[in-house]
This record gives C-alpha cells, sequence and structure tokens, in this order.
C-alpha cells in the first residue's frame, strides 16, 4: 500500500507541475498577427532614417519610401482592429485529461511491466532469498497435513473395494512382498489416494535397495508431489535429485524440479529447464501438455520474452555418455571427428538459448575428453555464475568438472 500510495503521489505532483506550466502558458495573450506586420514596419522606418544619416538613401526617395510603409502601417492597424477578440479560457478540461493520464496509466504501466508484489531487491538478493525459501519450506507431511482429506471413494463398484481392502490387508501381513506393494501403490494411485500410494511406493524401494531402478525411484517422487497436490517437498526433491544422478536427462524428475524452482522463487530456472524439455520432445511426452500450458508465465516471470515452439525441435543434445565412453578409446583425430560437431552445436546452444545444467556437465565432460582444458574450464566457470544459488544444479556442474579434471 505505501509503494501504491507513493506511485499516485509522485504522478500527482507530475501532473501537477505541467498542469502549472499550461495554466500559465493560456493566461498569456499571444500576439495577433497584424502586431508582428506593424513591427516589422516601424523597424524598416527606423532603417529608413539610419539610411538617410549615413547619405546612402537620397531624400526623395526616402520621403517615398516612408510614405509606402506609414500606409502599410495603417491597412495592419485597421485590420487588427477588425479581427474579433476571443478570451483566453483557461484549459480545466485538458489540465484534467493530463491528470487522470499521468496517474491512471503510470499505475496501469507499472501493472503490465512490473512487479507488484515484489521488493526491489537485487539480484543476488533476489536469489538468496529464494535460497533460504527452499530451504525452510514445509515437509512432505505438513503439505500433505494442509490438504482435504483422502478423496471420496463413492461411484467405485463395491467388488473393487473390497479387492483394494484385501489387498491392504495381505500388504500389511506381508511387509516384504514386492509385488504386493506395488499392486497397492498403483491401485492407491488409481482411487486417487496418493499419499498411501506413495507410502506403499516407498516400500517397494525399501525391499529392493540397490537393485531400485530410476523409474522405481522417480514413481515415488511423483506420487509425493501428487500427494502433496502439486507441491514439491524436500523429501521430493530429494528422490528426484536421486533420479538425476543416475539419469541427467530423465524428462520427468526434470520438470518437477522446474516446478520446484518456480515454486521457491526461480522461475529463471524453471525457465531453462521445461525450455529445454519442451524444444526436445517427443512431442508425447507426459510433461510436455503440462509445460506448454505453464511456460509463457514462467516465461515472463523470467523476463525472456517467450514465443512457443513446436515440440520435439531436436536441439542439439551433445554427445551421450555412450559416444563419449567410445571416443576415449579412438585416436584424437577419430575423436575429433566423432564427437567435434556434437559438442560444436552444443556450446553455440549454450552460450545462445542456455540450457538445464545436465547439458552444461555434458558439455564440460565432453571437453574433458576431448583434451580442450582450458575451454573445459572456462565453460565450468561460467556455469557456476549461471546456477549460482542451485545447490542441486551446481552439485551436477561440479561433478562434471571433477570428471574433466578442471573442478578444484
Amino acid at each position: 500500500m505505501i509503494f501504491w500510495i507513493t506511485t499516485v503521489a509522485m504522478a500527482a505532483l507530475v501532473a501537477l507541475l505541467l498542469g502549472r506550466a499550461m495554466w500559465r502558458g493560456a493566461q498569456i495573450a499571444m500576439p495577433e498577427p497584424e502586431q508582428y506586420d506593424i513591427q516589422v514596419y516601424r523597424d524598416q522606418l527606423a532603417a529608413v532614417e539610419r539610411d538617410v544619416a549615413r547619405g546612402v538613401v537620397p531624400a526623395d526617395d526616402a520621403e517615398r519610401v516612408r510614405t509606402e510603409i506609414s500606409r502599410r502601417i495603417l491597412a495592419a492597424d485597421a485590420a487588427r482592429a477588425d479581427v474579433p477578440k476571443v478570451d483566453q479560457h483557461r484549459p480545466s478540461i485538458v489540465l484534467f485529461i493530463v491528470v487522470l493520464a499521468l496517474v491512471a496509466g503510470s499505475i496501469a504501466l507499472y501493472a503490465k511491466l512490473g512487479q507488484p508484489g515484489y521488493g526491489d531487491l537485487a539480484l543476488a538478493d533476489r536469489i538468496a532469498f529464494a535460497e533460504k525459501m527452499r530451504e525452510t519450506r514445509p515437509d512432505q507431511k505438513s503439505a500433505e497435513d494442509s490438504l482435504p482429506a483422502t478423496p471420496s471413494l463413492e461411484g467405485l463398484g463395491a467388488d473393487y473395494l473390497k479387492l483394494l481392502d484385501q489387498l491392504r490387508a495381505t500388504v500389511a501381513e506381508r511387509p516384504d512382498d514386492l509385488q504386493g506393494h506395488r499392486l497397492l501403490a498403483q491401485n492407491e494411485a488409481n482411487v486417487g489416494n496418493f499419499s498411501a500410494a506413495a507410502a506403499a511406493q516407498k516400500e517397494v524401494l525399501r525391499i529392493m535397495g540397490g537393485s531400485a531402478t530410476v523409474k522405481d525411484i522417480g514413481d515415488y517422487a511423483e506420487l509425493l508431489v501428487l500427494a502433496a497436490g502439486g507441491y514439491v517437498s524436500p523429501q521430493a526433491e530429494t528422490a528426484l535429485r536421486a533420479v538425476l544422478a543416475q539419469d541427467m536427462e530423465d524428462g520427468r524428475a526434470r520438470y518437477y524440479i522446474g516446478l520446484m524452482m518456480v515454486q521457491t522463487g526461480r522461475p529463471d530456472i524453471t525457465f531453462r529447464l521445461w525450455d529445454n524439455l519442451l524444444r526436445r520432445g517427443p512431442a508425447d511426452a507426459p510433461w510436455i501438455a503440462p509445460i506448454r500450458e505453464q511456460i509463457m508465465p514462467i516465461a515472463q516471470l523470467a523476463g525472456v520474452d517467450y514465443t512457443l515452439p513446436p515440440s520435439g525441435t531436436g536441439d542439439a543434445k551433445g554427445p551421450s555418455a555412450a559416444d563419449i565412453d567410445a571416443a576415449a578409446e579412438m585416436s584424437a583425430d577419430d575423436r575429433m571427428e566423432m564427437i567435434g560437431g556434437m559438442v560444436a552445436g552444443l556450446s553455440d546452444r549454450l552460450a545462445t538459448d542456455g540450457g538445464p545444467p545436465t547439458d552444461w556437465a555434458r558439455l564440460i565432460t565432453s571437453l574433458g575428453v576431448l583434451g580442450e582444458q582450458d575451454q573445459a574450464l572456462a565453460v565450468f566457470n561460467n556455469a557456476l555464475e549461471v546456477f549460482a544459488g542451485d545447490a542441486g544444479a551446481l552439485d551436477i556442474i561440479r561433478a562434471a568438472g571433477s570428471q574433466a579434471g578442471v573442478a578444484e
């Protein structure tokens, strides 16, 4: 409220100063055109007198010129007398319009281009504030407790509900039954009981231990997000980071990490993650539709003038891990021929459009394999600046720097 009061007061002050100038200007009568003519003729008479005094113009000629000029003065004076006088009215309507345009226009312009809900913070302060928000955000239990009770099961068949109750009882009696917990997680999710589904999927991960797949961990993270009503809790983030540690290109995990970033005040990171996912596709990936629905306001928050691209345009992804492993066994020439083009394309794209930390990590690793240590170090340092304040992204970048031999 203080901000808006100050804004309106400043706009009103500017309008007052402009209006005062207009008001005073309207009170000063503008000279009539004939008055200018008379003054010119008088200046001509004075010039004739000076010429006569210097002997430049003969007396007879000077007399004829004086007569002609005097005649013109009389004619101009008569014309001035015939022109009706127009009252000078103060432009009260114009002043009102100016004041209204300045005040209303200023407010409308700020509402369109500004961020009324944010204070005047420097970029470093905003990043620090977002990091603190991420560290202190509510946990999974608090988020679930804030939501309505378990969704109603009305409309479901009695036989299905009976089977579900039997499945719950069976799993409770057999806590190490992997297949039973998988079925329970699936069926709890089918009825919208995502909290119970996440609990069952957590048991799946416990039973599988180190053999749990990326999909198993990703399913658990997604169920946590759904149980919290779309909120990415610290527990969900931990699971998502575990997915990315095994597969940096997992689209589902990167989508939810982007969702977490915008929820904690970093729409710029969200935009980079989602734009990259959108461009890579495939167009039928489950995260493409929600990204297309949300990315335009995210781009606006990130300060990007953005045009929605078609999905799956196939921007250069850079060499894969298999490519890098194969290149390590080749000669320098063959290695350069194999991945040099992919590295160059990835480097150009990151320099112009940016990209997620996984792409920066791939570029750093690729340059290390190619023996381009100086360039790898330059990209590594640049990535640290780009993702300053994003702890998860920095972990990925530092891991790649260590692999390339450029991290301290």
